[in-house]
């Protein structure tokens, strides 16, 4: 087991680990202990009381963050004609078909953050990336709003630049997703939690039995994990329906 270093140890010192934090309690401790010399990433873990083995309990979606990630959003778009055009004009980073696709194959190339697609696009791209793309969490998928008609392109795109992610449950049960950076306020990181926790409240399965959100975990990225109270922040994520 790695020896754990003498400033993790030190941060760890800062929380109670078996404390139920608020969610403004957490916030603000998740800040004050990410002090590495870049800017952290803040990042949420939700164990969810759903088994991702049955198809009806798979929980996934996108959420749009009223304030952003805080970084910028790398935008592939595999279209063509009209959608190409309309996709370059949105501001997507590359624009492309076969082109893209080619280069991604042949030159292992993943220089992009988020991947978008028409629905002509896709039997091609499944078919030469889904083993690909699939894994790294870049394949566009209706669910995640990323397989789109020309008409909604330039919507789509501005959506994610402005700071729209995706999650998937993974077989624990458990979701995570980065919902923003330490440069941020608080209160704005707060916020996005609550956007996030709002909608995958919304997304519960009908199939889903006993407690839906079972554990909330916030951490930055070189800090500890501060655990949040799930009834307080349930309560505050509804306040916001």
């Amino acid at each position: 087991m790695p020896k754990q270093s003498k400033r993790l140890s030190a941060l760890k010192a800062q929380v109670d680990r078996n404390h139920r934090y608020s969610v403004s309690e957490a916030f603000a401790s998740v800040k004050a202990t990410a002090n590495a010399k870049f800017d952290e990433s803040i990042d949420v873990a939700v164990r969810l009381g759903v088994n991702p083995k049955h198809a009806d309990q798979m929980v996934r979606g996108a959420c749009s963050l009223p304030n952003g990630t805080g970084k910028g959003v790398r935008i592939l778009v595999f279209a063509e004609g009209e959608a190409a055009s309309l996709a370059q004009e949105a501001g997507a980073d590359y624009v492309g078909s076969e082109d893209l696709i080619n280069k991604i194959k042949d030159e292992n190339w993943f220089e992009f953050d988020k991947a978008v697609a028409t629905r002509k696009m896709m039997p091609l791209l499944a078919r030469h990336l889904g083993r690909v793309l699939g894994p790294r969490g870049l394949m566009p998928n209706p669910k995640t709003e990323t397989v789109v008609e020309a008409d909604t392109m330039a919507q789509t795109i501005h959506a994610l630049k402005r700071g729209k992610i995706d999650f998937r449950v993974e077989k624990a049960g458990i979701i995570h997703v980065s919902i923003g950076r330490n440069a941020m306020e608080a209160t704005a990181l707060e916020e996005n939690f609550l956007e996030l926790l709002k909608e995958l409240i919304r997304l519960k399965p009908a199939s889903a039995k006993g407690a839906y959100v079972k554990s909330i975990t916030v951490s930055s990225t070189m800090g500890p994990g501060i655990k949040i109270d799930v009834s307080e922040a349930v309560r505050a994520a509804g306040e916001g329906v």
